[in-house]
């Protein structure tokens, strides 16, 4: 099938955060073909290697096993007869295997069932949509990494509840997001190391089929037991996912991890989003992202230069978790094999991937190109007069004049400033309370938000100093 029919059936269009990604190709229909086709010829060399198959067999499995000589419109079309895409595969695909080899046909999908080989298919496509997300995710936090240290010192109003707070350092916020984006690739590498094992379980979990079949074409007697062990690690090594103690067909724990892994990285995605997009408007204009011609046009306002990347990390963002609640809700699988719990994961699924894979592409872009404006913070932290360091007069004042007295005075003082426009500072300096208590000088000091950062510094040094 070419990308053009591919294309046709979706383009992306209705979402531009992973259209054109690396990660959209790796979850594409094409590549569940292509991760269906590798299960099936991992199993061949795990049963071959086991002396449950011809080896010739396997080679000739494995050499016809491309999606390019399957057509998956077609295929899609069949799975509506079955309810699913592995069985029109394994008739096409033998009929593949065939043409070359009408012997080892025989052996294709030898005593397993589909839903054997769609999971393992699915845990090797999100192998390597997560893989391509963990390098997105180091190099954003190596972006973000090098901002903090940049803007260590970098004064700025700290903001609660939309409203200037107390100062904080760009360095200390830019430290944060990379926190996030290393907590989330925490959470992705603990799926990918065990968290993705190949399936198998036959028709019903027991694995008869697998064992039927291996007495049958084996040697010698067989040791159950043994060689469902020897059958699973050797699937495991073939494929490079983790082996398993247990079918899952309908113990969707693996599925279940990997949506909540997700969900957690869209979500710290998209915080970095809504600071940007807070960060970025006309009036505050504190941040902005990477400059492309022609990005971020409006079709009615020629001035705007809208904030698209952060758009599509928040589109992402709230998307990812409220589908990876539905594959969570997929853990209601009846008996051993679900009617409808496992089907209704797989698009679920896929869009979490896309969504998410998407959204680190483009973190990337945006964590090393933004674009920081000191002097805009500065003149914002000067939109108060000096109001956004009252907690720090605050305790100040307390020891000299009493915590009632002071805050009274500070209460005063700072209606003031409101109601005329003037800088807290010189207010205080004219008040008959603090007269004798502080010189000009020293209330500057105390009113310049630049010395009110706390310990904003260190932590930067201590976040960034840690682990990568």
């Amino acid at each position: 099938m070419t990308s053009e029919r591919n294309a046709l059936i979706d383009s992306g269009l209705l979402s531009p955060v992973r259209a054109g990604t690396p990660v959209e190709e790796a979850v594409g229909d094409a590549a569940w073909l292509q991760a269906m086709l590798d299960a099936e010829a991992a199993l061949a060399r795990a049963q071959a290697r086991l002396g449950t198959l011809p080896k010739r067999v396997a080679e000739v499995i494995g050499a016809e096993a491309r999606a390019e000589h399957l057509d998956v419109r077609e295929l899609a079309l069949a799975a509506r007869e079955t309810a699913n895409p592995v069985v029109g595969l394994v008739q096409a695909f033998s009929r593949r295997v065939a043409a070359v080899d009408p012997d080892a046909a025989h052996y294709v999908h030898r005593g397993s069932t589909s839903q054997d080989i769609f999971d393992t298919a699915t845990m090797l496509v999100a192998q390597r949509a997560l893989r391509l997300m963990r390098a997105d995710l180091g190099r954003s936090a190596e972006a973000l990494a090098a901002l903090a240290t940049a803007h260590r010192d970098t004064t700025m109003a700290g903001r609660t509840l939309a409203l200037h707070a107390v100062p904080t350092t760009f360095g200390l916020k830019a430290a944060g997001w990379r926190r996030l984006l290393l907590d989330a690739d925490q959470r992705l590498a603990r799926v990918l190391d065990g968290g993705l094992p190949v399936s198998l379980g036959g028709a019903a979990g027991t694995l008869a089929g697998y064992l039927e079949y291996a007495r049958l074409d084996g040697e010698g007697p067989l040791d159950a037991a043994d060689y469902v062990a020897r059958l699973t690690e050797t699937f495991a090594d073939e494929t490079g996912l983790a082996s398993t103690d247990l079918p899952w067909h309908t113990l969707r724990t693996p599925l279940a991890d990997l949506a909540a892994a997700l969900a957690f990285t869209a979500g710290a995605l998209g915080k970095i989003a809504v600071d940007v997009q807070s960060l970025t408007r006309t009036e505050v204009g504190e941040v902005a992202e990477p400059a492309v011609a022609g990005r971020g046009s409006s079709s009615a306002m020629p001035h705007k230069r809208n904030p698209v990347l952060a758009t599509l990390l928040r589109s992402a963002a709230l998307q990812v978790p409220v589908l990876a609640a539905g594959v969570t809700q997929c853990l209601l699988a009846e008996d051993e094999r679900s009617a409808g719990a496992w089907h209704a994961e797989w698009q679920l699924l896929r869009e979490c991937l896309r969504l998410a894979g998407g959204a680190t592409y483009t973190l990337v872009e945006l964590a090393e190109g933004l674009e920081v404006r000191p002097e805009r913070m500065t003149a914002n932290l000067a939109l108060t007069g000096g109001q956004i360091v009252s907690e720090r007069i605050a305790a100040v004042l307390a020891p000299r004049l009493g915590k009632a007295e002071a805050k009274q005075a500070l209460t005063r003082a700072s209606h003031t400033a409101q109601q005329s426009g003037r800088p807290l500072g010189e207010i205080l300096a004219e008040s008959s309370e603090l007269r004798g208590h502080f010189t000009g000088d020293e209330l500057a000091e105390l009113c310049d938000p630049a010395n009110y950062t706390g310990a904003a510094g260190v932590l930067v040094d201590r976040a960034v100093a840690g682990p990568r």
